[in-house]
């Protein structure tokens, strides 16, 4: 198994008329693969996967992976409410090539969502998945945050290798690291907290920074594990903007409209998500200017 480190883009997902352009994947990841990049996400919530149709969803999975070296690794954001899907979808994206099922907390039926729920539903699914699975916590869209403790308990199952873990909490980073098993992964999945994650014991990230960013994200870690942290944190700093412009400031559309300002294809969302405003287009590309990002 391929070991679960290193810096990952949760790839945009290509539409053109509101249907998943396949073939705008290569142009993509023939700059990617060029990067220090140690694999990639397909169907995270950057890559709109709630908006995707199931046989969308392998689809991806199988282009993705026709267009990765065999040293990359790809995870595959597989997890609904439903334990039978989310075992169903994992297991088809297994025999497509995925390495790892990133999976969401279950999050519908918010006020039952306590410790013995996530451990019966995670327990259930890597119970009978075909592939490793990675915890996705993400409560600025589901609502529900899991708690370290919870976690410690999710990775003595042999089956459960990580986290993904989007809340902008240091503290929390840090209790996964230090309260889970040397060989259980904490992935930061912020931008804004990619120094300071991993200066508290973070493997890697998975960020929608990384797809127009990579080397950037890559070399900050790279810094950090030299011992240059002075470097490090200015590199930081001069991401904070970006990665907040495309984000909490303009989200999918503005993560979009700075990949095809930086030469990748990002296009438009998917409905009921619209493009940005060229006001708004004017103003992300002077961040991006700013921040000494440009075509490559």
């Amino acid at each position: 198994m391929k070991r679960l480190k290193g810096i990952m883009p949760p790839i945009a997902t290509p539409f053109i008329n509101d249907e998943v352009a396949y073939y705008k994947l290569a142009g993509n990841f023939s700059k990617w693969n060029k990067t220090g990049l140690s694999g990639y996400v397909v169907m995270g919530s950057n890559g709109e996967s709630v908006f995707l149709q199931r046989d969308e969803k392998l689809k991806l999975v199988e282009a993705v992976k026709n267009n990765i070296s065999e040293d990359k690794l790809l995870i595959a954001g597989t997890g609904s409410d439903s334990i039978r899907e989310t075992i169903s979808l994992t297991n088809d994206a297994a025999e497509r090539g995925a390495d790892y099922a990133l999976i969401l907390t279950p999050s519908f039926y918010k006020s039952e969502m306590k410790p013995a729920a996530y451990i019966k539903y995670y327990t259930a699914v890597a119970d009978r998945t075909k592939i490793p699975v990675i915890i996705y916590n993400v409560p600025k869209f589901t609502g529900v945050d899991i708690e370290a403790e919870t976690v410690a308990k999710l990775a003595e199952h042999k089956n459960i290798v990580g986290i993904k873990n989007s809340a902008e909490n240091l503290r929390q980073t840090a209790e996964l690291v230090a309260q889970t098993p040397d060989n259980f992964a904490t992935i930061t999945g912020t931008g804004s907290v990619l120094y300071t994650s991993l200066t508290v014991g973070a493997v890697g990230g998975i960020l929608a920074l990384a797809n127009i960013a990579p080397d950037e994200c890559v070399q900050i870690q790279k810094l950090v594990e030299e011992g240059k942290h002075t470097d490090a944190l200015e590199l930081q700093k001069r991401m904070l903007p970006v990665n907040k412009a495309i984000t909490a400031k303009y989200g999918v559309a503005g993560l979009k409209s700075a990949m095809d300002m930086l030469g990748y294809f990002g296009g438009e969302p998917r409905s009921p998500l619209s493009v940005l405003n060229d006001d708004d287009k004017k103003l992300l590309n002077q961040i991006l200017v700013n921040a000494g990002l440009s075509i490559k």
